[in-house]
């Protein structure tokens, strides 16, 4: 019950990681608000996850896309008057956007990535800053992911996004350093979700063989444990996360439970951070 009082919003909680977040939080004590596109969708996992909800906690929801300036504002305006103890914020809401090489893909399309993943995740991020500075405490955590550190040949929307999250968050946080608002970035690992079935569908001359035939093995092993992206996430957004800021953490190969115990070697370092390389990094003479 390590989230016992407080409140928690999170987007693309009606299915795959935000609802797996969404669940861990509502176990783990928080009163969350939950936000996808799709209303149907939306209002089952509401009420499935109201059922394991701890005793009296409260989940509410809201149908919103998040590329919306005005319903972005909307869902937060809902979220605080329902929550008052808001004070945890979940960017989960994301596509893949059009797979293909660039010059081939529709353009409408390789914007609307940008527009839900990036945008949507600065939007409300900016949206919920006013509350969090007055009470003086916040927790954002924006999902990046496989698309961040390397990169992504024919799914250049989504790598493009992803990467650009890392940065915002690592800005963000110098940003708000000194005002008890934590800022992260999480990698959950490759996941088995409805964003791999639609790789699958387009198949590999859509997304390219080398990324086909990772996401064919993907399939088959099961992917990585959906809880441990969720239980990270809890644990950003405790007490037992307070300090730590600015940071891209895998959720799948770092060892996040005991970062408390690192917070003094991860401020203000590039610890957990994306940074350019140098010849001189891989042990070359020429360039420095």
């Amino acid at each position: 019950m390590r989230l016992d009082g407080r409140g928690v919003l999170i987007t693309g909680a009606s299915m795959g990681l935000g609802r797996a977040i969404a669940e861990a939080c509502a176990a783990e004590g928080a009163d969350v608000f939950l936000c996808a596109r799709g209303a149907k969708e939306l209002e089952r996992a509401q009420s499935e996850i109201a059922e394991k909800a701890a005793p009296g906690k409260k989940v509410h929801a809201l149908a919103a896309d998040v590329s919306k300036p005005d319903a972005v504002e909307k869902l937060v305006q809902a979220a605080l008057k329902a929550l008052p103890n808001l004070q945890g914020l979940v960017n989960c809401a994301g596509i893949y956007g059009p797979p293909g090489a660039l010059d081939e893909v529709d353009w409408a399309e390789w914007v609307k990535t940008l527009e839900i993943n990036l945008f949507g995740t600065v939007a409300l991020c900016r949206a919920v800053l006013p509350a969090f500075r007055k009470r003086g405490y916040g927790k954002i955590i924006n999902l990046s992911g496989g698309g961040a550190s390397g990169p992504l040949p024919r799914m250049s929307a989504y790598a493009t996004s992803k990467g650009a999250i890392v940065h915002f968050t690592e800005t963000l946080a110098t940003e708000l350093k000194g005002t008890g608002i934590d800022v992260n970035a999480l990698a959950p690992g490759p996941l088995n979700t409805r964003l791999l079935d639609q790789i699958l569908e387009a198949g590999p001359d859509k997304v390219g063989p080398d990324f086909y035939a990772r996401s064919v093995k993907q399939k088959k092993d099961g992917g990585a444990p959906m809880d441990k992206g969720a239980a990270l996430c809890a644990y950003l957004l405790s007490s037992d996360g307070d300090g730590i800021t600015g940071k891209l953490l895998s959720a799948q190969w770092d060892p996040w439970q005991t970062l408390r115990e690192h917070r003094a070697d991860l401020e203000g370092g590039d610890i957990y951070a994306l940074r350019r390389i140098v010849p001189k990094d891989r042990g070359l003479k020429w360039g420095s």
